[in-house]
């Protein structure tokens, strides 16, 4: 009898052994179906030797079930999985599950209806569709994809369907995507960016591990650059990945890919309907899609042979993965890159922290674009001290900005205000009795979103109807919104100038690659005078008639006791400052804080990156902070306070006595209560030679708790909530 070890996609379970059925193959890496109790699990076959199991006797083994027709898992994919699963201290069936869709995608070839618009106009021809028609143009997609597209409800598109304007079509599933050109539309580089594509392209053809940092200005042409190693590796008949840090960023990067190379990679993202997905998936693991763009979860995807990875924004925090799985996208892509012996390009205008000390050390390649292209000037910068010049009472922008942003609206010319604070307000209370809104579920403010006439928290989805009087005190008219969000910036903004034209864009307003297409297309098409928008407006965007940026809060990502406060708020605003001047008018920068001697705006109003990089740096190694020492999180969580309390302290009195390792807590976590359970934290400081995951995995094996008490560990936590 033939034995397989087996990882369900079940993080509770380790790996089982099941009975392979007489006349079934189940090589590792196979892809199979397997009983658990009355169920059955997708899982994958495994090296025995790698999965340690408690052997069972052979007579209690159950049979696969099921081997699906599906390319396996290649052993650089399942080496990752296994190193994910030890260094972030993950279930690998947790890990496993990133890298197989649902059973569906699995199975043989389908087909859907799909809609498409036929070129006939209907007789009953209303506003709604005929700006259904024109915005869909060539679109082919569902009805409610559709009707996004449109701006519409998805009755207009029935309506058209029945008018014959727009027809069913029945789509393979599984069609093949269009090959990209690697000669399509090559660009002519100039001097710094041809060196640089030069160093990639071979280092595509020497198909051997190479990291590099592409480190160049904003509009310094590194897409450019990198697209150029995309090309080798098309060449090269190999697969390359693109991984972007926002679902928004998609479709302006489909649109310049599909210049370049004459057709749209292959998308991967949340946004993606289960077909989408499974045609992708299918495709990647076939080695039929040559060019995947996606967020983080495309790292895990089967690529039948990948030649080139790049991670673009590659200081993105949003690279990190908060929930499920806790790992960080940019260091997990690194290692896969070594795991494939290919290269890997991390791309950033405003490289992070532990980046650069990987330069520094010689582990990484440093690629330096310095100049903007075509000779375009970085934006002049200035700061507006909002304590010498405060904005009338009651408005949140200074004096200086408002006649900026007038003469900006004289001159026909687009402006962008900044502020990353998403809603009206990030605080409502009741002027009379001084209650404040605080969400049910956990220890954050209610945020009110005016436009949806809803208070929301940001931390768990919860949701309620602004109420007309104050639940405890029943006063009516006496809420009172506290501080600015984008959409109360907006309305002092229509207060100021009532002709202006402006866009709100944030996460609640952009949420689909459909709506970033729509909201770039009006931007270039000049409909829009002024944005007012979160850090989703801080990258990949080019507008050539921007030419004006408020930054509305300068100071406030510095609150509290971030690690990495001030690199963000330099990041942040350095990247949105850079949205000012990309094309041939000069871009001007002005920056609202109260305490403009703070270095880290001394840094961007001198530009003094460099200066700021290495006084950061300093202090981390002072500290023995990241990346010269080493953090790990510990949260306890339960909807029980007291058993949170008691399972904290039993954890933090069996820590370990090791050289060169603290442990400080338990304490509640500056988020208290979180999705309606009670959190405490602890927080593990080691020099960077200790093996840290080893040392927490003994530590938290020789502890028990209750099932109902969850322990989660975050292995180099970048957000300390």
């Amino acid at each position: 009898m033939q034995r397989a070890r087996v990882i369900l996609i079940n993080a509770a379970l380790g790996p089982l052994d099941y009975r392979v059925p007489e006349g079934m193959a189940a090589d590792p890496g196979a892809i199979v179906l397997a009983p658990l109790g009355p169920r059955q699990l997708v899982g994958v076959v495994w090296e025995p030797d790698r999965a340690p199991s408690i052997e069972v006797d052979e007579r209690r083994l159950r049979p696969i079930a099921h081997h699906f027709d599906a390319p396996p898992l290649q052993t650089t994919l399942r080496l990752l999985i296994e190193w994910t699963a030890d260094y972030y201290l993950a279930p690998m069936g947790a890990v496993l599950r990133m890298a197989l869709p649902s059973s569906g995608a699995l199975e043989g070839a389908r087909s859907i209806t799909e809609y498409r618009v036929t070129g006939h106009v209907p007789e009953r021809l209303t506003p709604q569709r005929a700006q259904a028609l024109e915005r869909i143009g060539e679109r082919m997609g569902l009805i409610r994809e559709l009707a996004i597209v449109a701006g519409v409800s998805d009755a207009v598109i029935r309506g058209l369907v029945k008018a014959g304007a727009i027809e069913p079509v029945e789509v393979a599933i599984d069609a093949p995507f269009p090959h990209a050109d690697p000669d399509h539309d090559a660009p002519e580089l100039e001097p710094a960016q041809d060196e640089a594509a030069t160093i990639l392209r071979e280092a595509v053809a020497a198909a051997s591990f190479a990291p590099f940092l592409l480190d160049g200005v904003t509009g310094s042409g590194k897409t450019e650059v990198y697209f150029e190693a995309v090309a080798e590796a098309l060449r090269q008949n190999r697969q390359t990945l693109v991984l972007l840090p926002e679902i928004a960023l998609t479709e302006p990067f489909l649109k310049r890919f599909a210049a370049r190379f004459g057709c749209d990679p292959v998308p991967w993202h949340s946004g993606l309907r289960q077909s989408q997905r499974r045609r992708a998936w299918r495709a990647i693991s076939s080695g039929e899609a040559k060019v995947v763009v996606g967020a983080r979860s495309a790292l895990f995807l089967p690529y039948a042979k990948l030649g080139l990875i790049v991670v673009d924004e590659a200081h993105e925090a949003s690279f990190k993965q908060e929930d499920g799985v806790t790992y960080h996208a940019r260091d997990v892509a690194v290692m896969r890159a070594k795991l494939e012996e290919i290269p890997i390009v991390l791309a950033t205008a405003t490289p992070a922290i532990e980046t650069r000390q990987m330069v520094a050390i010689g582990a990484y390649a440093e690629l330096k674009l310095p100049d903007r292209f075509g000779g375009a000037r970085m934006p002049e910068m200035a700061a507006l001290d909002m304590l010498k010049s405060p904005p009338p009472r009651g408005r949140w922008l200074a004096p200086e900005l408002v006649a900026a942003l007038e003469a900006n609206l004289e001159a026909e010319e687009q402006s962008l205000l900044f502020l990353n604070r998403r809603g009206y307000a990030p605080l409502t209370l009741c002027r009379h009795c001084g209650y404040r809104f605080v969400c049910p579920n956990c220890t954050a403010w209610m945020v009110e979103h005016r436009f949806t006439r809803r208070l929301a928290c940001h931390h768990c989805g919860h949701v309620m109807p602004a109420p007309k009087a104050c639940p405890d005190c029943s006063e009516e008219d006496s809420l009172v919104a506290c501080g600015p969000g984008v959409e109360r910036i907006a309305d002092e903004v229509a207060a100021l100038f009532p002709d202006a034209r402006t866009a709100i864009v944030t996460s609640d307003t952009i949420w689909s690659p459909a709506k970033a297409a729509d909201f770039v297309a009006r931007m270039e098409a000049g409909e829009i005078d002024i944005v007012v928008g979160t850090q989703l407006v801080t990258k990949g965007y080019h507008f050539p008639n921007l030419t004006l940026v408020g930054v509305v809060d300068a100071d406030l990502g510095l609150a509290g006791g971030d690690l990495r406060a001030a690199e963000r708020t330099f990041q942040q605003i350095r990247q949105v400052s850079s949205r000012a001047g990309r094309g041939d008018k000069p871009g001007r920068v002005l920056v609202q804080t109260h305490d403009p001697s703070a270095p880290v705006m001394q840094a961007l109003i001198g530009g003094d990156a460099e200066g700021f990089y290495a006084a950061e740096t300093d202090a981390r190694r002072e500290a023995a902070m990241p990346p010269f020492g080493r953090l790990a999180a510990i949260i306890v969580s339960s909807e029980d306070q007291a058993e949170a309390t008691a399972t904290a302290r039993a954890i933090g009195r069996a820590a370990p006595r090791v050289d060169n390792v603290a442990v400080f807590g338990p304490a509640p976590a500056p988020l208290a209560m979180l999705r309606g359970r009670h959190r405490l934290r602890l927080l593990v400081h080691a020099a960077r030679t200790v093996p840290v995951q080893d040392i927490i995995r003994d530590w938290l094996g020789g502890v028990d708790w209750k099932a109902s008490v969850r322990v989660s560990v975050d292995v180099d936590p970048y957000t300390f909530l």
